[in-house]
């Protein structure tokens, strides 16, 4: 089993930044072997991929929505995936999850809020 544990979620004014983090623990599958991704949820709307870096992957891919304002990076040592934010506004809003994938294995984090309002 791999637990996923997202920190760093806050109250933000627009433009500003914020840096998520998602811990992993547990030892059933190495997590340079995870794929990792970033999802997030806003109030009455459906969970949205945000940024997904596979295990081979150098670049990571990004939605459209965040792409050249967010970057999403993993420390295999540390066994823990970032997610930089910067130029936030309010459409970012939401609860934001870690997501773990090894083959037919998934696992998902709590979420961490982030809020964008003046």
């Amino acid at each position: 089993q791999v637990q996923l544990a997202e920190s760093g979620g806050d109250l933000v004014q627009p433009g500003g930044s914020l840096r998520l983090s998602c811990a992993a623990s547990g030892d059933t599958f190495p997590f340079y072997s995870l794929d990792m991704s970033w999802f997030r949820q806003a109030p009455g709307k459906q969970r949205e991929l945000v940024a997904s870096m596979a295990n081979d992957e150098i670049y990571p891919q990004y939605s459209d929505s965040v792409k050249g304002r967010f970057t999403a990076s993993r420390d295999n040592a540390k066994k823990t995936v970032f997610l930089d934010m910067n130029r936030l506004q309010p459409e970012d809003t939401a609860i934001y999850f870690c997501y773990a994938q090894w083959r037919n294995y998934d696992f998902w984090g709590q979420g961490t809020q982030v809020t964008v309002s003046s």
